[in-house]
């Protein structure tokens, strides 16, 4: 990598770590209650994309942004018309599997009986040599036609092997159609809102191509930013509050889901106490799924807000008890 593209990168990650610290430093400077710190961020939705798995045309589009769906909800179909002429293509020739399967069962049968007769000959021949009615050389025509038959046994069973190894490979072609026929009808992989719709009916999709986004309202959480001497107080698990810009009179209970090992934005190396005070940590506060589910008209992806963690204390104040907009069915 050339000097001047690194010295570019170390510039713009020396940046994002001033801007982190600026930021952390202006939500401070608003009076909090001893024991409880504040950082600002934004509203971060998961964002699942629906992919289709194999090329075609978009026959139907079945979704509009902004649309909830359910999980397993059919968002999308494309066009099957090929893909169901291979599948009677495969059942036929898994059907003539199965008819050959029962002419080879029927010619065993057939074989394996005139085994049987061949086997009570050479035994009543065998008795009469012993008798001396018959000759040797009867004896030994009445052995070589059982040997025959045995061997025309053997041979049936074997096309009877062959027939159900077809029928088998025939059967897992028919599957796999199968399952392909069923990829071409896309569906929610989660319960979420449809953020983008990214192709028309009627246009050809490519394999692995997106046809629409969705976002995960069970998967809302706020990322900020803590400095050193305070991200070491804060708890993985320890309750946590959100309050947006948009909607301020509202108190979100969340919880702390995650806090970074390694600080960001940072030099790797840091020898003095100040500098190390401006080390900035990420921590994720989540807001549990079970609150979004009767909330989800509220919640959008990107509106500001501030974090409130405690650092020193085991619970919040008066002020910063949950105040919930009213759910809705």
């Amino acid at each position: 990598m050339r000097p001047s593209i690194i010295l570019l990168a170390a510039a713009l990650v020396g940046l994002g770590g001033f801007v982190g610290y600026r930021q952390y430093l202006a939500t401070q400077a608003t009076h909090l209650p001893e024991g409880v710190t504040a950082s600002n961020g934004r509203i971060e939705v998961e964002r699942v994309d629906i992919a289709s798995k194999y090329a075609g045309r978009l026959l139907e589009m079945l979704v509009r942004e902004g649309d909830f769906v359910e999980k397993g909800a059919v968002v999308a179909r494309l066009d099957t018309s090929e893909i169901r002429a291979q599948l009677a293509a495969a059942a036929a020739t898994a059907q003539r599997a199965v008819q050959t399967i029962g002419r080879a069962e029927a010619e065993t049968a057939m074989r394996e009986a005139e085994l049987a007769l061949a086997e009570v000959e050479l035994k009543r021949a065998s008795e009469l040599h012993d008798r001396s009615v018959t000759s040797q050389a009867e004896v030994d025509r009445r052995a070589a036609q059982r040997n025959v038959a045995a061997a025309a046994v053997k041979a049936a069973k074997s096309a009877i092997g062959e027939a159900e190894g077809a029928r088998a490979v025939a059967d897992a072609q028919v599957r796999q159609i199968q399952a392909m026929l069923d990829d071409m009808t896309l569906t929610a992989p989660v319960a979420g809102r449809v953020e983008y719709r990214l192709v028309q009916t009627g246009e050809v999709v490519a394999a692995g191509a997106r046809v629409a986004t969705l976002l995960d309202l069970s998967d809302v959480n706020m990322t900020v930013f803590l400095p050193t001497r305070l991200v070491g107080r804060v708890r993985l698990g320890a309750d946590a509050r959100i309050r947006l810009d948009a909607a301020s009179e509202f108190v979100i209970p969340a919880k702390v889901s995650f806090v970074a090992a390694e600080a960001q934005f940072t030099p790797k190396t840091v020898e003095t106490e100040t500098e190390r005070d401006k080390l900035m940590y990420r921590v994720k506060v989540s807001i549990a799924p079970d609150l979004l589910v009767t909330r989800r008209d509220y919640v959008k992806a990107g509106l500001t807000g501030n974090a409130y963690l405690l650092t020193g204390r085991d619970a919040f104040p008066p002020e910063l008890a949950p105040r919930l907009p009213d759910a809705r069915p």
